[in-house]
């Protein structure tokens, strides 16, 4: 008996016995990396006269990019030969249903079909001779009314010498894994190859790494990963995850860029040691992972029968991106100075050069940082991307994290800064399972850190398009800004205060205390 045919007995017979808490099983076949198939078989228990399944419309990126266009020959079947129907109701929902008028359940559903994925980076799924990698959302179908049940993934027909890398707890055998809910599954991306493996324990936190790539150096990527995790787990004062997983994807061909995951994240670059997305990245662990703001949770009227999560089927508006990814980015600065990654000078050129793409896209003096949150779903088109027709929240929202920083530093004699707020956020929303509004709780924090009103500055920069005071508010942690385009430049004032002194030193040192 083959390999192949070995392992496939063996997963039909674990799955035969588990228990009933896996209601949803997963079996996806890696056997076509020729022809970048992934062939996926679905298995429903329980189905009473119809079942609905669909395919999410978008995930990774905030794109409607409706997946369902790569699947190819959708089938089922169910126990006993009893023939079924399969409708398409759209562009990514199916229903089955039994022929027979009088059949009123159908039991478990089987659906057979295959998705066609050859897409590099960490935003979509790859299937080829070196590898396969997956974001679940892009392959697997749910049902969009048993979001919230348990479910079990296996891989079928691995080569002798991959291997499997996922955040996602392990199931009966090496080749399978469970969730407790399709949100949980989909949020858990999976490298499947011979990887390169490593494994470092930081502050008490454990860390998996795995390499796919050639010409990079094991020791510099290590450093980066555990400087920056340890940082960012003694500034968040916590490790809540009990392994986080790093997959890494180096080579000319990379697209770069990095995703964030509950318990894990996927990065592409040409090049190790990727420090600023694996700084970024890091930190989305508690920003936007678990401080998270309500719009990307369904908006359900009461309590969502099925859990929240994300709406997979259409866009979720967000006003807050600002936040949750260009503060994040704040964080993934900050995290490269204070841990010694970078130089004072490096930081600040980083920073000033921020400033200058800012002031170099004429639309900032019509979009709002709110405004290019919410349309963060026309990014995939050229022309908003232009200068004239949008500004960057990732670019706006860093900048505009600095500068609060320095006016909490400032307000309160530097005894609290932006590093309190974001503990503040993670105690009072993450903990308590809560999710912000994104045009309340963000300024509510903010002033309770600080002891006074921010809501013109909220008003002005956030809300509004006034130009940025950044003079004025730089000079109060002694540094002066010469604008200059895109070469703009930053620099340390001669002559400075004891407060301004501290005030920049706390930009650069942080509080972890």
């Amino acid at each position: 008996m083959n390999r192949l045919r070995l392992v496939s007995l063996l997963i039909a017979s674990a799955l035969a016995a588990l228990p009933a808490s896996a209601t949803i099983e997963y079996h996806i076949s890696v056997a076509q990396p020729e022809q970048h198939l992934f062939r996926v078989t679905m298995t429903v228990p329980a189905v009473q006269d119809h079942l609905v399944v669909a395919l999410p419309a978008w995930n990774a990126l905030y794109q409607i990019r409706d997946f369902a266009h790569r699947v190819q020959n959708v089938r089922a079947r169910v126990q006993d030969n009893v023939p079924v129907r399969i409708e398409k109701l759209d562009k990514q929902t199916w229903r089955i249903q039994p022929v027979a008028a009088d059949r009123n359940s159908l039991g478990n559903v089987h659906i057979e079909y295959a998705v066609f994925w050859d897409d590099a980076g960490p935003f979509s799924s790859q299937l080829n001779s070196s590898h396969a990698f997956m974001n679940l959302a892009t392959i697997l179908f749910y049902v969009p009314d048993r979001r919230r049940e348990d479910v079990l993934v296996a891989y079928n027909h691995l080569p002798d010498s991959w291997k499997i890398a996922t955040a996602l707890k392990p199931g009966p055998n090496s080749w399978s894994f469970r969730a407790e809910s399709y949100d949980a599954l989909v949020d858990a991306p999976v490298e499947i190859g011979s990887f390169d493996e490593s494994r470092l324990e930081v502050s008490g936190a454990r860390l998996r790494v795995a390499v796919h790539g050639t010409d990079w150096d094991r020791n510099a990527l290590l450093d980066v990963v555990r400087r920056v995790a340890a940082y960012q787990v003694a500034l968040m004062r916590e490790a809540p995850f009990d392994e986080f997983l790093f997959i890494y994807h180096f080579g000319p061909e990379s697209r770069g860029g990095g995703m964030e995951h509950a318990n894990s994240t996927a990065i592409d670059s040409s090049r190790a040691p990727a420090m600023g997305v694996t700084a970024h990245e890091f930190f989305h662990l508690w920003n936007v992972k678990r401080i998270r703001p309500q719009s990307l949770e369904r908006n359900c009227p009461q309590e969502c029968p099925d859990g929240r999560g994300p709406d997979y089927s259409r866009e979720n508006w967000a006003r807050a991106l600002w936040f949750a990814e260009g503060v994040t980015s704040t964080y993934g600065s900050y995290t490269l100075v204070r841990t010694g990654l970078w130089t004072p000078q490096g930081f600040y050129a980083e920073l000033a050069g921020e400033i200058g793409e800012l002031e170099s896209r004429p639309a900032r003096h019509w979009q709002s940082v709110e405004q290019a949150s919410l349309d963060a779903w026309f990014e995939k088109y050229a022309q908003y991307r232009q200068p004239d027709f949008s500004i960057s929240y990732y670019n706006k929202g860093q900048i505009l994290g600095v500068l609060l920083d320095i006016l909490i530093r400032d307000a309160t004699n530097n005894r609290a800064s932006l590093d309190d707020v974001l503990r503040y956020l993670n105690r009072e929303f993450a903990h308590r399972g809560r999710f912000y509004d994104e045009q309340q709780d963000i300024r509510a924090a903010v002033e309770k850190v600080a002891g006074r009103d921010f809501s013109d500055f909220f008003a002005r920069y956030v809300a509004g398009t006034d130009p940025l005071p950044y003079s004025d508010i730089l000079a109060l942690a002694g540094l002066e800004l010469t604008l200059r385009g895109r070469d703009s430049a930053i620099e340390e004032m001669k002559h400075v205060t004891d407060k301004q002194r501290r005030i920049r030193e706390g930009l650069l040192r942080g509080t972890t205390d």
